[in-house]
């Protein structure tokens, strides 16, 4: 077989594979704000209010399998908001709060593959937070991180603007132990809201 020949059977099978394998995984970046609901000390009855604090999100996903009009995809949500302000009127709670949290997720795109494609998710994992030094001398804290587990849901938007790149807006709930505040408010467990914009690329 000649060169010639075989560049003409070699091209267009490269072609198609590389076809087939296009566009299986996605990367996205998001910025946004995270809203974590006041506390109440239970000791005081006074509220513990959280700053709505810049949260940022990176997220890898691997189709699984489509079908009509869904795809299903594998995804690995990573979100940080580094620094989120608590304030408590007499002082004895730590001044930020910062957390991590890597939920792998299983999400379900509408439209899978169409310029325009809902989507919502759901998961589990891995948080941390890092909690600031109490420094009043009746609680003094140099404080501290702790560990937590978290269940993720989200849903969001994904509008292809050019080839393959697109806009991402998506709102999601980390749910997560409770970081130590230093006073009791009762709970073991909140809600870390996020809501988020930014650019996903296919690949």
């Amino acid at each position: 077989m000649s060169a010639k020949s075989l560049a003409a059977l070699v091209v267009p099978v490269l072609f198609f594979v590389s076809s087939a394998l296009a566009q299986v995984n996605d990367f996205s970046i998001t910025a946004g704000r995270a809203f974590v609901s006041t506390q109440t000390v239970r000791s005081t009855g006074l509220p513990v209010h959280f700053g709505n604090e810049e949260m940022f999100e990176f997220n890898y996903g691997r189709l699984l399998k489509s079908h009509t009009i869904f795809g299903l995809y594998a995804e690995l949500p990573v979100a940080i908001y580094p620094r989120m302000d608590v304030n408590y009127n007499l002082g004895t709670t730590p001044k930020d709060v910062g957390a991590l949290f890597v939920t792998p997720s299983l999400r379900l795109n509408f439209f899978s593959g169409e310029s325009v494609s809902p989507w919502v998710s759901a998961g589990g994992g891995y948080g941390r937070f890092r909690v600031a030094p109490v420094t009043l001398y009746e609680n003094p804290n140099p404080g501290s991180g702790s560990n937590t587990g978290v269940v993720q849901f989200g849903a969001g938007l994904d509008v292809w603007v050019w080839h393959s790149w697109g806009a991402r807006l998506e709102a999601r709930d980390f749910y997560s132990g409770a970081p130590a505040l230093n006073v009791d408010t009762g709970r073991s467990r909140q809600h870390n809201y996020y809501v988020g914009l930014g650019v996903v690329h296919r690949f």
